[in-house]
Order: C-alpha cells, then structure tokens, then sequence
C-alpha cells in the first residue's frame, strides 16, 4: 500500500451545520483534513491504497456519502514553470530550458495565457513527456493522468465516476500480474 495526497474540493454542505466535520469522518474521510475556505469545502486526503485510481474512488465515495457534490480534484492541473520545477524536484533554469527546446525536444505547449508572460501547461502532458524521457518516474505520470480524467469525468458530471477509476484500478493490477 501507499500513500497518495491529493484534495477535493466539494460544496454541497453546509459548513455551519453541527455535524459538518463528523459528517465526513463518519462517512470514510478519518484519512483526511476537511475545512471550509473561500466558498468550497476542501478535503484533504492523505489514502492509503494499492493505486490513485483506487484511492481517488474510495475518496470520491467517502466524500459524496457526506453529502457533497464533487467541483474538482487537486492538485491543480494546470502549472505554470514554477509549479513544474516544485513537482519534479527539479529546478527552474532546468524546465525553462526544456521549454525553450535547449534541452530536450518536443516539450508540450501551454495550454493557457499562450500569449501572456506566465503560461500554464497541462499537467498530465507535462508528467508524460518528462517521465517519457526519464526526467521523473513514471508513477507521476500516471497519477497525473488519473486526476486529469477524474477531473474531466467531474466536469460533465459523471456520476460513476469512482466505479470507472476502480475499474482502471484492476485492469491495472491484473496487467502488473501478467507482467
């Protein structure tokens, strides 16, 4: 088992109610901080499970059987060079140059404020193309890809969303068994 960190962000509860915090301890998030900031409830989880997929479902479960409608799942998608160089470990100077093409070819193009001083990539296209050249592991690149297609299934409303992602959970372990 591991341990994966990520937050969702909810609304749907009333954060004055009496019960707000036992609500969601009570329905399976005693693994997460849950708080009431700018408008949103936001659940911090710190799951233990065999992978982000499972661990994003169960969440997901938890977090709507206290109730809650699901807005999205962070950490955010989109990043700017900074949020990069602070997710892989490496520095500035060295996703800078990846994006210039000095180092490293074909690094994806932002996806947002293309034309401001401060562009944002997408994070899961980012994740894949340094785990594709062995900047970081692989691992962040699938959870990367997870939370983009949770967020994206959030987005239009899909309500079996959970059960999807523990689907992708067993195909994924019944592959590494056949590995």
């Amino acid at each position: 088992m591991k341990t994966f960190e990520f937050s969702i962000i909810a609304s749907g509860v009333d954060p004055d109610a009496d019960d707000f915090g036992d609500r969601f301890y009570a329905a399976g998030c005693d693994d997460a901080l849950v708080a009431y900031q700018k408008g949103h409830v936001i659940v911090d989880f710190a799951r233990e499970a065999a992978s982000i997929d499972e661990a994003v479902a169960s969440a997901i479960d938890d977090v709507r059987a206290a109730g809650a409608v699901i807005d999205r799942i962070e950490p955010d998608p989109l990043v700017s060079l900074a949020d990069i160089a602070a997710r892989t470990g490496l520095t500035r100077a060295a996703i800078t140059n990846y994006f210039k093409g000095s180092r490293g070819r074909h690094f994806p193009a932002p996806v947002a404020k293309v034309t401001s001083d401060s562009p944002l990539w997408d994070w899961a296209d980012v994740a894949h193309w340094m785990a594709s050249n062995a900047k970081v592991p692989m691992e962040l690149s699938v959870e990367a890809s997870v939370l983009k297609e949770a967020n994206a299934a959030v987005g239009v409303g899909e309500k079996h969303l959970a059960d999807r992602l523990k689907r992708r959970a067993m195909q994924a372990a019944q592959a590494l068994k056949v590995a």
